[in-house]
């Protein structure tokens, strides 16, 4: 069993729902499914294991400083798959 990752929620109001996500090496999420469009801000360069639903695993690096976006429906469990700390922050549009 994986360590989960600390979620700090940073706002919640009307627009958006902000998010830290701190991970230990080897910490997960846990399996979710995003219900609003979102973006991820990379704040530690981030070695994500991503798990998906059919199976399959991706690994994909993300730089300290980059952002990216994705639709609502996203479906995954996010792993710290480095040997180092990683953080990024969500931000949700509601």
């Amino acid at each position: 069993m994986r360590p989960q990752a600390v979620a700090t929620q940073m706002i919640d109001d009307a627009r958006v729902r902000v998010t830290r996500f701190d991970f230990e090496p080897d910490a997960e999420t846990g399996w979710h499914r995003h219900a609003m469009d979102y973006v991820i801000t990379a704040i530690t360069d981030c070695q994500m294991r991503l798990e998906l639903p059919d199976g399959t695993t991706s690994n994909v690096t993300v730089p300290a400083g980059t952002a990216y976006r994705r639709d609502e429906g996203v479906e995954h469990n996010v792993i710290n798959a480095g040997d180092v700390a990683m953080s990024f922050v969500e931000v949700e549009l509601k």
